[in-house]
């Protein structure tokens, strides 16, 4: 009688059952395509992924039968099905993060007036991962899942300013650091003495980086091994962060901030000049 670990299975897998992890791969790589690209027509998308039109049709249509694609027949598009929200959602679930931060969140829009948004960083990006919409009729809004560039963004810079030094400069080094609008701290110098001065204060500042018009603060949130998690940050028109409301805003992010962190476990931040 062969012998195995108690409690595994037999294996099933053998040489022919090989180009299987590449049509899922290829199936991964399309799902995210469609999560993160602008042009998600079939060309555009075989074209970005290098695989042939016909096979990213059938990996398509496979992902919609399953929920995980849609096409919209009028643009001759595809987007994210409902099914990748509800895989996605599973994650959210799981984390204690976004459970921390919700009630502080809304404590935060209460206090400032606008936007609290939640975010992680997933290589030189953040991801938005929670919200609390301001009740002005005139505000900041990002659908979760919404990717941004970290040098860019009030949260990224926030996180990227707490990180160890070492860390920060391969991150910072691994950057291309586009010029969205003409405040955008997209010369390396310049953006690291922005995020030495968000190290020392406790908080960052985005004035119109990203988005013409449109201002943000962050500070990062740390877990019970002092490991950077993500960023809390409130977003809103420019006109609404006065020189005379920074220093008010930037405290109370900052304390929410913390209020997070100590809620999953944090205690003192470590210092960030070493590794």
């Amino acid at each position: 009688m062969e012998k195995r670990s108690r409690g595994r299975p037999r294996s099933t897998f053998t040489e022919s059952t090989a180009p299987t992890l590449q049509a899922l791969d290829r199936a991964l790589l399309v799902l995210e395509h469609l999560a993160r690209a602008e042009d998600r027509t079939l060309t555009g998308i075989s074209e970005a992924l290098d695989i042939p039109a016909p096979t990213t049709h059938r990996i398509l249509t496979t992902l919609q039968n399953r929920g995980f694609a849609a096409f919209d027949s009028t643009a001759q598009t595809w987007a994210v099905g409902i099914e990748a929200y509800r895989t996605g959602s599973a994650y959210l679930r799981r984390t204690t993060l976004l459970d921390a931060a919700r009630p502080v969140m809304r404590q935060l829009m209460e206090a400032t007036g606008e936007t609290a948004n939640l975010a992680v960083q997933d290589g030189a990006e953040v991801v938005f991962v929670g919200q609390v919409e301001s009740r002005n009729p005139i505000r900041a809004f990002f659908h979760p899942g919404t990717r941004t560039a970290m040098h860019a963004s009030g949260t990224g810079k926030a996180i990227l300013a707490a990180l160890p030094r070492d860390r920060r400069d391969r991150l910072i080094g691994s950057m291309q650091l586009v010029a969205f609008t003409g405040s955008t701290l997209s010369h390396r110098p310049v953006l690291e003495a922005d995020l030495d001065k968000t190290a020392a204060r406790g908080w960052s500042f985005d004035r119109e980086e990203r988005h013409i018009g449109m201002s943000c603060m962050g500070a990062a949130i740390r877990d019970a091994r002092g490991e950077v998690v993500g960023g809390i940050s409130i977003s809103g028109p420019s006109a609404r962060f006065t020189e005379a409301r920074l220093a008010a805003f930037g405290a109370e992010v900052a304390r929410a901030a913390a209020e997070i962190s100590a809620a999953i476990g944090a205690t003192a931040a470590p210092d960030t000049a070493g590794s």
